[in-house]
């Protein structure tokens, strides 16, 4: 009996992220890493050891080889031209958030690969999470009832002499390099999951702990398209453990320092609720229970903890094989950026701003 072809899958940016992509590769069993594509010296050396090929530019790659996909590390500036050269040699194409450095790039990238017909996926890798897919699952069950409100937290410390402020990240004291486009992002994609779209936006934002030019810390006010409102709480100079890398323990890089269980999501509805990632589950038994006065229900829903990245490469080869369609789109993922981008305007002009 044959055995079935690997799906041959390059990588360019050799960079941190890069790096645990193409671990991820070379671990399936389904994937092999065909190339490293990355100009820099540093990067020789490292597909030496793989014994792979090293190109300095996609164009390149493509002109010697044609890999069934590429799987886009690089910087974000990068993403658009690059998703596009990829769509031109009709690859699919895995690039990491945000799908675009701005909303007029990112529409410019979603029409082409729609145009062309080229599986696009852009990786928020949550959205791949074990853990957010059981709370997708609960939620779209109805046993919460109709959806009425979601609280969100993302409170953590950014160690200023750990040098991610300095040198070549100087970028991210200045405007764009703070928590709303680099870590909110993150948290869209999974508050639309869980409760649809998210349609207005408002904002207020300080920079009162750094004093740097770019915000360390935002208060963000969320209306969804099915009624509901959410809050969320957003700071970098927090000393608290309330994020999702924190609470849901799927990155080992990320330690709690105390044994207790924390939730960084409540969504509620009219008759119980679902703290996220612990999976505690309120509910009324019935109807006739559903008031203040009487007690809910708990329990809580089975889950596991597995690597969103490793299963985010798993469905990719799918894709690629053309057996699953994208679950986070180019079209997402550019959703994802226009809700960012509003909430940056809200706080900056003070008004509403709509996203949809």
């Amino acid at each position: 009996m044959m055995s079935t072809p690997k799906v041959r899958i390059a990588v360019a940016g050799a960079g941190q992220i890069g790096k645990r992509h193409i671990e991820l590769i070379v671990k399936r069993a389904e994937c092999a890493l065909s190339a490293i594509v990355d100009p820099a010296p540093a990067a020789a050396d490292y597909a030496r050891t793989l014994g792979v090929p090293l190109y300095k530019s996609l164009a390149e790659l493509f002109a010697t080889d044609r890999p069934e996909g590429v799987i886009l590390a690089t910087p974000n500036r990068m993403h658009v031209d690059q998703t596009l050269e990829c769509v031109a040699a009709r690859v699919p194409t895995l690039v990491e958030k945000p799908v675009a450095h701005t909303l007029e790039a990112g529409i410019r990238l979603c029409e082409a690969a729609e145009a062309a017909n080229v599986p696009v996926l852009v990786g928020h890798h949550r959205r791949h999470s074990s853990i957010m897919a059981k709370a997708v699952e609960v939620i779209e069950s109805g046993v919460l009832g109709k959806i009425v409100a979601v609280v969100g937290t993302v409170l953590f410390y950014k160690a200023e002499n750990e040098g991610y402020f300095d040198g070549a990240y100087a970028w991210r004291r200045e405007p764009g390099g703070g928590p709303i486009l680099l870590n909110m992002i993150h948290e869209i994609g999974n508050l639309r999951s869980l409760c649809g779209e998210i349609v207005a936006v408002q904002a207020f934002t300080s920079n009162a702990t750094r004093n740097f030019p770019v915000e360390d810390t935002a208060a963000i006010a969320l209306r969804f398209a099915n009624g509901a409102l959410g809050t969320f709480m957003l700071s970098d100079t927090a000393a608290s453990d309330r994020s999702w890398e924190h609470t849901s323990g799927e990155d080992p890089r990320y330690t709690k320092a105390h044994t207790d269980e924390d939730d960084c999501y409540l969504v509620a509805g009219t008759f119980g609720s679902l703290a996220i990632p612990t999976m505690r589950l309120q509910r009324y038994p019935t109807a006739a229970d559903q008031s203040w006065h009487k007690a809910l229900e708990k329990s809580v829903v089975e889950r596991e903890v597995v690597d969103p990245l490793e299963r985010q490469i798993a469905h990719f080869a799918d894709v690629i094989r053309g057996n699953a369609k994208p679950l986070v789109s180019a079209r997402d993922g550019l959703q994802n950026l226009r809700v960012v981008d509003a909430i940056v305007e809200a706080a900056k002009t003070g008004c509403v701003v709509r996203t949809i």
